[in-house]
């Protein structure tokens, strides 16, 4: 089975759309399309990424089945719930609503996460201080359940870390949804925490990231990536990547996100 997770392309998050340069996006994406033998269709419900699959769909002769588990990762932090927590986020994320929710729990800043190793851990996550504060852990484990249920449809039923195989499957299914989200499910077909993808990657608009199933034993598979955050289709079109997920390369350079 491969599983294409494709994030929207550049966005205009307060009316929920694409920019002009994303809609140029979007449009090279689906030039490539069709190429990518894709059989399944999903999307998430907000507009940034139903605008962005509307060119590969169109391009595919296909429809997509809207799914609502694949909006941006919707969680929230209080910062009210724990002392330390003043410090996780620097100035952003009382006032941040780029993704239509308040406080964003993976904008921490680097000189608070890196320091407190439950971050880093695939349980302790859990039990961290942003964690408890609000509802990542309720969310996290929603969106768990879904994807599984997707996948069962599909043959792949989760039994502890791994998957069994009741009906092979070389289905291609590709999601069109967003960064935050595809960092969850990632993480979740690798049995680490959420905050390593993160906090560790950044996945550029209308990045096409591929993972297959492997059944080196019979009956039992597992996720691996083949290719993430690919935007070739960008390079072929002379379209320069957006700088949407990344921040600053060098501080000194305030034409860049802080």
């Amino acid at each position: 089975m491969r599983i294409l997770l494709i994030r929207h392309g550049d966005p205009d998050y307060e009316n929920d759309t694409l920019t002009e340069k994303g809609r140029r996006e979007a449009a090279l994406l689906g030039r490539m399309a069709p190429s990518m033998n894709i059989d399944d269709c999903y999307m998430s419900p907000l507009g940034r990424a139903r605008d962005t699959a509307s060119y590969s769909l169109k391009a595919m002769g296909k429809t997509a089945k809207v799914l609502d588990w694949l909006r941006e990762f919707p969680a929230k932090a209080d910062l009210g719930a724990a002392r330390e927590l003043a410090c996780a986020y620097g100035d952003g994320p009382e006032e941040n609503t780029r993704y239509g929710v308040r406080n964003v729990v993976w904008d921490m800043v680097p000189s608070y996460w890196t320091g407190r190793p439950e971050y880093w851990d695939s349980d302790q996550w859990r039990r961290s201080a942003v964690a408890e504060s609000g509802d990542a852990v309720a969310v996290y484990e929603h969106v768990c359940r879904e994807f599984d249920l997707l996948l069962e449809s599909y043959g792949y039923v989760r039994s502890g870390r791994r998957y069994q195989v009741v009906r092979e499957n070389t289905k291609t299914i590709a999601c069109y949804c967003h960064f935050g989200i595809i960092c969850a499910l990632l993480s979740h077909l690798w049995n680490v925490s959420p905050f390593v993808l993160w906090q560790g990657i950044a996945l550029a608009p209308t990045s096409v990231t591929e993972v297959v199933s492997e059944e080196r034993q019979q009956g039992i598979a597992v996720f691996r990536v083949l290719r993430a955050g690919d935007i070739s289709h960008l390079y072929a079109g002379q379209e320069p990547p957006a700088f949407s997920a990344r921040f600053c390369e060098v501080f000194s350079d305030m034409t860049q996100r802080h």
